[in-house]
Protein backbone atom coordinates (compact mmCIF):
# COMPACT_ATOMS: atom_id res chain seq x y z
CA UNK A 1 0.00 0.00 0.00
CA UNK A 2 1.60 3.55 -1.27
CA UNK A 3 1.69 5.87 1.68
CA UNK A 4 -0.31 8.41 -0.08
CA UNK A 5 -3.98 10.39 0.06
CA UNK A 6 -6.76 10.46 -2.63
CA UNK A 7 -6.06 12.85 -5.42
CA UNK A 8 -8.37 13.38 -8.33
CA UNK A 9 -8.06 14.87 -11.46
CA UNK A 10 -9.91 17.97 -12.73
CA UNK A 11 -12.74 17.24 -14.76
CA UNK A 12 -12.70 13.63 -13.55
CA UNK A 13 -15.98 11.18 -14.81
CA UNK A 14 -17.82 8.66 -13.24
CA UNK A 15 -17.81 5.21 -14.62
CA UNK A 16 -20.96 6.15 -17.12
CA UNK A 17 -18.98 9.07 -18.23
CA UNK A 18 -21.29 11.89 -16.90
CA UNK A 19 -19.26 14.15 -14.49
CA UNK A 20 -19.61 14.05 -10.87
CA UNK A 21 -21.42 16.72 -9.13
CA UNK A 22 -19.34 19.82 -8.57
CA UNK A 23 -19.04 19.24 -4.99
CA UNK A 24 -18.41 15.52 -4.64
CA UNK A 25 -15.22 16.41 -7.07
CA UNK A 26 -14.77 19.15 -4.55
CA UNK A 27 -14.89 16.85 -1.62
CA UNK A 28 -12.96 14.15 -3.00
CA UNK A 29 -10.06 16.42 -4.13
CA UNK A 30 -9.71 17.88 -0.42
CA UNK A 31 -9.26 14.88 0.78
CA UNK A 32 -5.46 15.03 -0.79
CA UNK A 33 -5.34 18.50 1.70
CA UNK A 34 -5.33 16.43 5.19
CA UNK A 35 -2.17 15.78 6.50
CA UNK A 36 -1.19 12.56 7.70
CA UNK A 37 1.08 10.91 10.45
CA UNK A 38 4.30 9.22 9.20
CA UNK A 39 3.32 5.54 10.34
CA UNK A 40 -0.23 5.81 7.58
CA UNK A 41 -0.37 4.43 5.03
CA UNK A 42 -3.27 4.96 2.37
CA UNK A 43 -4.37 4.73 -1.23
CA UNK A 44 -7.53 4.04 -3.12
CA UNK A 45 -10.16 2.01 -3.04
CA UNK A 46 -12.77 0.53 -5.07
CA UNK A 47 -15.82 2.43 -4.02
CA UNK A 48 -19.71 0.51 -2.92
CA UNK A 49 -21.41 0.78 -6.06
CA UNK A 50 -25.55 0.79 -4.72
CA UNK A 51 -25.11 2.69 -1.05
CA UNK A 52 -25.25 5.65 -3.02
CA UNK A 53 -25.46 7.63 -6.56
CA UNK A 54 -21.71 8.83 -5.88
CA UNK A 55 -18.97 7.08 -3.92
CA UNK A 56 -15.01 7.47 -3.10
CA UNK A 57 -13.63 5.05 -0.69
CA UNK A 58 -9.96 5.04 0.89
CA UNK A 59 -8.04 1.91 2.68
CA UNK A 60 -5.45 2.51 5.31
CA UNK A 61 -2.77 1.20 7.26
CA UNK A 62 -0.88 2.04 10.35
CA UNK A 63 2.41 0.13 9.97
CA UNK A 64 5.63 0.91 11.96
CA UNK A 65 8.94 -1.50 11.82
CA UNK A 66 7.33 -3.32 8.67
CA UNK A 67 4.38 -4.75 11.09
CA UNK A 68 0.85 -3.61 10.49
CA UNK A 69 -0.86 -2.38 13.43
CA UNK A 70 -4.03 -1.79 12.57
CA UNK A 71 -6.08 -1.01 9.33
CA UNK A 72 -9.39 0.40 8.33
CA UNK A 73 -11.44 1.45 5.13
CA UNK A 74 -12.93 5.02 4.37
CA UNK A 75 -16.07 5.74 1.87
CA UNK A 76 -17.72 9.42 1.38
CA UNK A 77 -20.75 8.76 -0.13
CA UNK A 78 -22.54 11.68 -1.95
CA UNK A 79 -26.69 11.94 -3.14
CA UNK A 80 -27.15 15.55 -4.79
CA UNK A 81 -30.73 14.99 -3.30
CA UNK A 82 -29.89 14.64 0.16
CA UNK A 83 -31.06 11.60 1.81
CA UNK A 84 -33.34 11.95 5.04
CA UNK A 85 -31.43 9.14 7.70
CA UNK A 86 -28.03 11.20 6.81
CA UNK A 87 -29.81 14.77 7.18
CA UNK A 88 -27.37 15.68 4.35
CA UNK A 89 -26.22 15.41 0.87
CA UNK A 90 -23.01 13.57 1.84
CA UNK A 91 -21.80 10.56 4.70
CA UNK A 92 -19.17 9.00 5.82
CA UNK A 93 -18.82 5.08 6.52
CA UNK A 94 -16.08 3.63 8.32
CA UNK A 95 -14.22 0.25 8.99
CA UNK A 96 -11.54 0.18 11.86
CA UNK A 97 -9.98 -3.04 12.82
CA UNK A 98 -7.00 -4.36 15.07
CA UNK A 99 -5.50 -6.90 17.42
CA UNK A 100 -5.18 -5.82 20.80
CA UNK A 101 -2.64 -6.40 23.49
CA UNK A 102 -4.11 -8.43 26.64
CA UNK A 103 -3.93 -5.57 29.13
CA UNK A 104 -5.62 -3.21 26.63
CA UNK A 105 -8.65 -6.07 25.91
CA UNK A 106 -9.13 -6.77 29.48
CA UNK A 107 -10.69 -3.06 29.90
CA UNK A 108 -14.18 -3.18 30.14
CA UNK A 109 -14.43 0.22 29.45
CA UNK A 110 -13.00 -0.39 25.97
CA UNK A 111 -15.76 0.06 24.15
CA UNK A 112 -16.73 3.30 25.60
CA UNK A 113 -13.99 4.43 25.27
CA UNK A 114 -12.83 3.74 21.39
CA UNK A 115 -15.94 5.30 20.70
CA UNK A 116 -14.67 8.52 22.43
CA UNK A 117 -11.51 8.62 20.65
CA UNK A 118 -13.05 9.31 17.47
CA UNK A 119 -15.87 12.03 18.29
CA UNK A 120 -12.77 13.27 20.49
CA UNK A 121 -10.77 13.79 17.05
CA UNK A 122 -13.70 15.41 15.84
CA UNK A 123 -13.80 17.95 18.78
CA UNK A 124 -9.83 18.43 18.87
CA UNK A 125 -10.25 19.80 15.23
CA UNK A 126 -13.33 21.59 15.02
CA UNK A 127 -14.94 18.74 12.93
CA UNK A 128 -18.39 19.56 12.08
CA UNK A 129 -20.52 16.74 11.97
CA UNK A 130 -24.14 15.50 13.05
CA UNK A 131 -25.96 11.96 12.80
CA UNK A 132 -23.44 9.38 14.26
CA UNK A 133 -23.70 6.11 14.64
CA UNK A 134 -21.68 3.21 14.98
CA UNK A 135 -20.53 -0.40 16.89
CA UNK A 136 -17.52 -1.57 18.33
CA UNK A 137 -17.36 -5.33 18.86
CA UNK A 138 -15.06 -7.57 20.47
CA UNK A 139 -13.88 -10.78 19.52
CA UNK A 140 -11.49 -13.70 21.27
CA UNK A 141 -9.98 -15.98 19.28
CA UNK A 142 -8.52 -19.26 21.34
CA UNK A 143 -6.57 -21.95 19.59
CA UNK A 144 -6.45 -25.52 19.59
CA UNK A 145 -4.66 -28.83 17.73
CA UNK A 146 -2.17 -27.80 15.12
CA UNK A 147 -2.48 -24.10 16.41
CA UNK A 148 -2.49 -24.56 20.14
CA UNK A 149 1.24 -23.13 20.51
CA UNK A 150 -0.62 -19.65 19.86
CA UNK A 151 -1.84 -17.29 22.53
CA UNK A 152 -4.68 -16.32 22.42
CA UNK A 153 -5.98 -12.76 20.66
CA UNK A 154 -8.81 -10.54 20.56
CA UNK A 155 -9.63 -8.43 17.63
CA UNK A 156 -11.08 -5.04 17.68
CA UNK A 157 -13.68 -3.93 14.97
CA UNK A 158 -15.20 -0.45 14.62
CA UNK A 159 -18.03 0.12 12.21
CA UNK A 160 -19.21 3.93 12.09
CA UNK A 161 -20.99 6.59 9.81
CA UNK A 162 -21.58 10.51 10.48
CA UNK A 163 -22.73 13.02 8.02
CA UNK A 164 -20.09 15.54 7.78
CA UNK A 165 -21.57 19.10 7.54
CA UNK A 166 -21.16 20.95 4.43
CA UNK A 167 -19.93 24.64 4.53
CA UNK A 168 -21.45 27.88 2.59
CA UNK A 169 -20.48 26.30 -0.98
CA UNK A 170 -22.19 22.90 -0.03
CA UNK A 171 -18.93 21.15 0.41
CA UNK A 172 -17.57 19.00 3.59
CA UNK A 173 -14.39 19.57 4.86
CA UNK A 174 -13.37 16.13 4.36
CA UNK A 175 -9.74 16.53 4.79
CA UNK A 176 -10.31 17.56 8.25
CA UNK A 177 -12.38 14.35 8.76
CA UNK A 178 -9.95 12.20 6.80
CA UNK A 179 -7.34 13.94 10.00
CA UNK A 180 -9.36 12.95 12.45
CA UNK A 181 -10.63 9.12 11.23
CA UNK A 182 -6.71 9.13 10.92
CA UNK A 183 -6.37 9.49 14.57
CA UNK A 184 -8.99 7.16 15.53
CA UNK A 185 -7.01 4.29 13.53
CA UNK A 186 -3.96 5.24 14.90
CA UNK A 187 -4.80 4.90 18.36
CA UNK A 188 -6.84 1.66 17.63
CA UNK A 189 -3.34 0.64 16.76
CA UNK A 190 -1.43 1.49 20.46
CA UNK A 191 -0.05 4.43 19.02
CA UNK A 192 -0.29 7.75 21.39
CA UNK A 193 -1.74 10.95 20.01
CA UNK A 194 -0.67 12.66 17.22
CA UNK A 195 0.25 16.31 16.79
CA UNK A 196 0.42 18.74 13.64
CA UNK A 197 4.31 18.20 13.89
CA UNK A 198 4.16 14.74 12.85
CA UNK A 199 2.24 14.76 9.89
CA UNK A 200 2.99 15.46 6.05
CA UNK A 201 1.32 15.90 3.23
CA UNK A 202 1.52 13.45 0.17
CA UNK A 203 -0.34 12.62 -2.66
CA UNK A 204 -1.90 9.42 -4.51
CA UNK A 205 -0.77 8.76 -8.38
CA UNK A 206 -3.52 10.07 -10.31
CA UNK A 207 -6.23 7.33 -10.63
CA UNK A 208 -10.10 7.19 -12.30
CA UNK A 209 -12.19 10.02 -10.42
CA UNK A 210 -15.03 8.99 -8.37
CA UNK A 211 -17.37 6.11 -9.42
CA UNK A 212 -21.20 6.00 -9.29
CA UNK A 213 -23.75 3.53 -9.60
Amino acid sequence: MAAAQGHLADGADDKDGDEAPYAFRQAVEALRTARLRPEMEIDQARPPQRLAPHAYALEAAVVQDDEDLADGRLVLLHDPAGHDAWKGAFRLVTLVRAELEPEMAADPLLPEVCWAWLTGAFEARGVAYGEPSGTVTLAGSHYFGGLANRAPATQIEIRSSWTPREGANGVPDTAAHLDAWCELVCQIAGLPPGTAADAAVVSLPQRRGPHSR
